[in-house]
């Protein structure tokens, strides 16, 4: 079974969002910030991180980077999720390390669509 770490600290997207991956199948782990997310990165190695950009404690952007510095979770495709909509802050989460972006509220097909193309994808 697929593991995604969704790293998240409003608590009705982590619900609603982990409760619709789920049923779609796959397994879904919790941080609620940044720091933790790093942390569950590097003891559990998800296949991959849904990543919130605007996190307390750590920020996506800095947890993302130190993900991607990790040799040991520096392979798992990152995707940013986050309020911010703009072409900058796109631009920002791709330097960060993401490996792709999607703008909240979440379109869940959309999505998953992006969640297959990067486990299919060699990283």
């Amino acid at each position: 079974m697929t593991r995604i770490l969704l790293v998240e600290d409003n608590e009705m997207n982590r619900d609603m969002l982990s409760r619709r991956l789920s049923r779609r199948g796959f397994d879904v782990l919790i941080a609620e910030n940044g720091k933790a997310g790093v942390e569950l990165a590097a003891s559990e190695k998800p296949d991959l991180i849904l990543m919130d950009m605007s996190l307390p404690v750590m920020d996506g952007w800095e947890a993302t980077r130190r993900i991607k510095a990790n040799p040991v979770t520096s392979r798992i495709p990152v995707i940013a999720l986050t309020a911010h909509a703009m072409a900058s802050d796109r631009d920002m989460a791709l330097e960060a390390g993401c490996d792709d972006y999607d703008s909240k509220p979440v379109d869940l097909s959309q999505l998953v669509r992006k969640i297959e193309q990067l486990l299919t994808t060699p990283h």
